[in-house]
Order: structure tokens, then C-alpha cells, then sequence
């Protein structure tokens, strides 16, 4: 490896430990990882003892095994799971231990398998991490998601380079968008963090009641709750830990009303899900619910989501991100959530975060969901930003405001 390579590695492992997690003296640290990143791991490994960690504990994952299970395993076994997993994470949370997961991901590892038993897997895995998810969805502990190549992924953004050259170019992309590299890596992303704190202060003082869509495609109406937050990349654990829970990040936002959803939404990128590819979608909402689901490719897949639970066929999460973003910049699809909702404005289907809603987090199931919070297995992004997309906000008093024109903020802070 190149000492350039070894040194921008370090910076990003430092980054995600220092910045990200905001690790604490006396914390243990939960990675979890596929095991290609195993080099990565282990310079975070030493990143966090270096800043006090007690215990840094790994959990792998290989796309083989799971590949070999959907192949030769029965075809009655897939509601089976390891429940100590997610039992040793819902302890680990309660402990207040800091997680970091590696996204690195085959796009299409499930291509050519049996949707229905990708479906089933799917739902059996989030019913038993739902207690754990519903924690870190309240943010009861610090935790950060960042990525790093594999070889099948670098093939599927770089097809056409040489392979040998693939992952170096998506290290190169990652790097760039995650400002490593840059004199001061530390001091560009507090900056960073500090405009999206004052776009998402400037958004909470509006109060908005209603946000409206218009793109091509897209004609929407997301009514917004009562005590909503807009929040940005950076937050505050329960625990007092001021982190940033994506790297990269340039979203804000918030939880729409469960209930006041109408409109048409088109999408603008393709969603990844568990190896299969959903293009050029569209989904249709009538009082909060999806109504209608059209796809180029993966509609099968798309139709077994929304129909996970209850929720899942309605929006948990609404994000704001300008067309100007780096990620959108570099021309890149990256096949990927962590980066590609950060290239555009997004949506996400399903469990809206507590905290986006004042006193969200004390609230039961039942309380959360009158207050307009969706609660579901699921929260899945899904982007629907271009350069072609206007947005307006809503006052209480019905006044239209221009919140986004051709993708770009439309107001001054």
C-alpha cells in the first residue's frame, strides 16, 4: 500500500473515532463489518484505544455465507435466526457502548434469488433487532455509519477501469467526499457540521406545517407534525455525546406527519436493497399510506417492503439535500444509501426517529403515532432530489414560502 493510501486511511479511521463517534474514555466500541475491510477495522481498532476505549468487540459479516444460505439452505428455514446477535447488541446499547458499522455492500450478491425468501429473511432479521434499533432510533447511545470498497462494489461504480484499479479509485471517491485530504480534515467537517446546524435552526424557527414537492414526476404534499425537529449531522446522545451519526453527511431533517401524505414522488436514483436494484420508481400516496407502486425494475421487491408491516407503506423520515452536495457533484452513482441519499433530497419508508419530534422519545408506540410518528420494522431511504426540483414550506397560517429552487436552498442564513 501506498504511504499516501496508509496515511489517508489513518486520517479516516482517526475521522470516524474522533469526529464522528466522538468516542469517550472508558466507552466500548461495537464495529460492525464485512471481513474484506478487515485493514480498516483494525486502524479504528487502534484509533479508538488511543482515545480511551475499553474494549473494541467486531462482529463480521461475509457476503459468501450469505449468498451460500439463499443457494443450498432448505427453503423452509429462512424465519431461523441467530437471536444472540441481536440480543448481544440490545446489551451492548443498554450498556451505553458506542457502534460503528461498515456499509460495504454487493449490489447485486442476491440477484437471481427468490424474492419471496429475501423478503422473509429480511423481515425475520428486523423483527429480532427491533428492540435494539428502537434505541439507537431514540439515539440512546452514539453510533456512526461510514463505508469502505470491496472489490464486487468497486466493480459495479468503476466497471470499465481496470480491476485492479477499482477499489483504489472508489477509496479516492470516498476520500473526497468524506474530506479526507483536505490541510485539516477535523476543522472542514466541523465547519461542514456548523451550516447544516444553522440550515436545520433556521428550519425548526419557520415552523413549517407542510412541505410541497414539484420535479418531474413528482407532485407531493408532506405534512409535517406538531413539535417536529429538523435535525442535522450532528446530534446528542442520550448519554450527553455530541456525535454525528453519518460520514458522509449533507442532510437535514425530520419526520413527516404519518397521516398527511398525498401526491406522486418519483425517484431520482436507483435503491440498492439486499442485492436487488429498484429503478425508476414511483410510488403514489393518499392520507399518508402508498396507494399505488410503479417500477421499471425490482417492483417485485419494492411491493414485499411496503408490505413488511403497517408501516412500511408509509414515510418515516424527510430529508432536505442541495444538488451542490459533493457527492451529487462527482457524477457518481455509488449504489449505495449512505452516499447516494446524500446526493439528493430523500424520503425514507417506514420508523420515523423519536427525537425528530419534541418529547418524542418518552412517548409510547400508541402516543408517538397520534402525535403523526410512523413505527415500523423497516426505515428505508429512498432518493427523490435533483436540479430539477422546487420545494416550498407551509407556514400555519397557510403562507407559501420557497424552501429549495433547481435543487439549491432558496433562502439566506
Amino acid at each position: 500500500m501506498l504511504p499516501e493510501m496508509q496515511q489517508a486511511l489513518r486520517q479516516y479511521a482517526d475521522l470516524a473515532v474522533r469526529v464522528g463517534l466522538n468516542l469517550r474514555a472508558g466507552q466500548r466500541l461495537i464495529v460492525r463489518a464485512p471481513l474484506q475491510t478487515a485493514p480498516l477495522v483494525r486502524l479504528i481498532a487502534a484509533s479508538a484505544y488511543r482515545a480511551g476505549a475499553s474494549l473494541v468487540d467486531v462482529q463480521w459479516r461475509d457476503d459468501e455465507l450469505t449468498l451460500i444460505r439463499f443457494q443450498e439452505a432448505p427453503r423452509d428455514s429462512f424465519e431461523q435466526f441467530p437471536s444472540w446477535q441481536a440480543q448481544a447488541l440490545l446489551e451492548s446499547a443498554e450498556r451505553g457502548d458506542a457502534f460503528l458499522s461498515i456499509v460495504a455492500d454487493d449490489p447485486d450478491l442476491l440477484k437471481g434469488q427468490d424474492p419471496a425468501l429475501v423478503g422473509i429473511a429480511q423481515k425475520t432479521a428486523a423483527r429480532q433487532y427491533q428492540p435494539f434499533q428502537r434505541l439507537m432510533a431514540r439515539n440512546a447511545t452514539n453510533w456512526l455509519v461510514i463505508s469502505a470498497p470491496i472489490e464486487s462494489w468497486a466493480a459495479k461504480i468503476f466497471p470499465h477501469e481496470p480491476p485492479e484499479q477499482r477499489e483504489t479509485r472508489l477509496w479516492e471517491a470516498i476520500f473526497r467526499v468524506c474530506r479526507i485530504g483536505q490541510a485539516d480534515p477535523v476543522a472542514a467537517w466541523q465547519a461542514h457540521v456548523e451550516r447544516l446546524v444553522a440550515t436545520s435552526d433556521y428550519l425548526n424557527h419557520r415552523r413549517y406545517a407542510a412541505l410541497k414537492y414539484r420535479a418531474p414526476g413528482t407532485d407531493l404534499t408532506i405534512g409535517l407534525p406538531d413539535g417536529h425537529r429538523w435535525a442535522s449531522g450532528r446530534v446528542t446522545s442520550e448519554n450527553g455525546i455530541a456525535f454525528i451519526p453519518n460520514m458522509p453527511t449533507e442532510e437535514v431533517f425530520t419526520l413527516p406527519h404519518r397521516g398527511q401524505v398525498s401526491g406522486v414522488v418519483s425517484s431520482t436514483r436507483p435503491l440498492s436493497l439486499d442485492g436487488a436494484l429498484i429503478d425508476d420508481f414511483s410510488l403514489t400516496f393518499a392520507e399518508g399510506r402508498v396507494v399505488d407502486v410503479r417500477a421499471r425494475s425490482g417492483e417485485s421487491h419494492l411491493r414485499r417492503l411496503i408490505e413488511t408491516d403497517e408501516g412500511a407503506g408509509r414515510l418515516g423520515e424527510v430529508a432536505l439535500v442541495p444538488h451542490s452536495s459533493p457527492i451529487a457533484q462527482s457524477g457518481l452513482l455509488f449504489y449505495n444509501t449512505l452516499f447516494d441519499e446524500n446526493a439528493a433530497s430523500h424520503l425514507a419508508l417506514g420508523r420515523a426517529y423519536r427525537f425528530s419530534l419534541a418529547g418524542g422519545e418518552a412517548l409510547s408506540e400508541e402516543q408517538f403515532g397520534q402525535a403523526g410518528g410512523n413505527t415500523s420494522l423497516i426505515h428505508t431511504d429512498f432518493m427523490i432530489g435533483s436540479g430539477q426540483m422546487d420545494v416550498d414550506g407551509v407556514r400555519q397560517d397557510g403562507t407559501v414560502e420557497p424552501l429549495m429552487r433547481a435543487g439549491e436552498w432558496a433562502f439566506e442564513l
